[in-house]
């Protein structure tokens, strides 16, 4: 194995000269469990972990190391390594954080693209896919749809399905497979690039590991049956894991009941990039697009020329980006405020020691 075959791409060799990291080995985090990491490079695996000025330095957890990075290491002892600086990421796949205010959550990093798994049966939901389709955008990730499970409906279904993701999607990749049949597997695989790394997206069951499963030829991950009382796999994966491969640079995820927005301004306007370009042609400069007079995207959703089902994923998401932004600023303030109190506190215990 090479470094290219990780994923390995010149600049990263320039930082490495630039910043003095050549006395230390370069590998990438492919699988992360609490405080502990896996690394691969190009000839071994380690068992890592952080040094402390790297974990107390990092402001959040996004500074940490996650499934993707390139990261600077010295074994210690037989298959065992310390990290001691992450490399500059190429790409951040993220999500907000499930409960925490105004936080986000990285789903895995340096990504080239992202194949996002829709089964067509219970699971099939076009908003969820616009979901996905956007924090993908906003971070110059470049989606694929995977349509899995067509074995379970007839081919009229299926057209009835790709034709309305079309209607509401344009201008994406939309591959459909079955991996009971294989059918469609030969297509991802021509799609597929050594050395490129695409990270698996979906709900819980719709065939993710699976899928890598049929893409390798080998049964690497665990997967589940299928329950007869939701129509859809078990949810088995419960760490993301990355894997090497002919066929390119996998990432399984676990199954996410919440695509949560955070700031994705850049990725909502390619996502909804017919229905931004009319708010152009409103009347009022601060049009909310929901009940204003001579708002053109009103009217177009009036006439038929935007999907309404559309239109009400873009404002939930638009609310859930303009609630994240305003809950970044809340924790800003709550953060500098308890640094006031605490600057406060240590003043006067000074001044009391007189």
């Amino acid at each position: 194995m090479t470094l290219e075959d990780l994923g390995y791409k010149a600049e990263l060799g320039e930082y490495r000269k630039k910043h003095s990291l050549d006395c230390f080995e370069i590998g990438r985090v492919i699988s992360e469990h609490k405080n502990s990491y896996i690394v691969k490079t190009k000839n071994n695996e380690y068992a890592s972990e952080l040094i402390g000025n790297l974990r107390f330095t990092a402001d959040s957890e996004t500074d940490l190391p996650a499934v993707g990075d390139w990261v600077a290491i010295s074994e210690y002892d037989e298959n065992k390594a310390l990290i001691h600086s992450v490399y500059p990421r190429h790409s951040i796949l993220e999500r907000k954080a499930v409960g925490k205010l105004g936080q986000t959550q990285i789903i895995a990093t340096n990504i080239d693209f992202a194949l996002i798994i829709q089964s067509v049966n219970r699971d099939f939901n076009i908003n969820r896919i616009e979901r996905y389709l956007t924090i993908c955008h906003s971070s110059k990730i470049e989606p694929i749809v995977v349509l899995s499970k067509i074995d379970l409906i007839g081919k009229s279904e299926l057209e009835i399905i790709l034709k309305n993701i079309n209607k509401r999607i344009k201008g994406i990749s939309i591959v459909a497979i079955s991996n009971e049949s294989h059918i469609g597997l030969d297509k991802i695989k021509s799609i597929l690039t050594k050395g490129k790394t695409y990270c698996l997206l979906g709900s819980s069951g719709v065939g993710k590991s699976t899928l890598i499963n049929n893409l390798v030829g080998e049964k690497l991950m665990i997967t589940g049956e299928i329950s007869e009382s939701i129509d859809r796999g078990k949810h088995i994966t419960t760490h993301r894991e990355l894997l090497v491969t002919e066929n390119g640079i996998l990432i399984d995820n676990p199954g996410m009941r919440e695509v949560g927005i955070s700031n994705s301004s850049a990725g909502l306007e390619i996502t909804f990039d017919e229905i931004l370009k009319l708010s152009h042609k409103c009347k009022f400069n601060d049009c909310t697009h929901t009940n204003e007079k001579d708002c053109a995207i009103l009217k177009a959703v009036e006439n038929g020329e935007v999907d309404s089902e559309s239109y009400l994923n873009f404002l939930k998401m638009e609310r859930e980006k303009d609630f994240f932004e305003s809950s970044v600023e809340e924790r800003k303030a709550k953060d500098k405020n308890f640094g006031k109190m605490i600057k406060n506190f240590k003043k006067q215990r000074n001044l009391d020691k007189y």
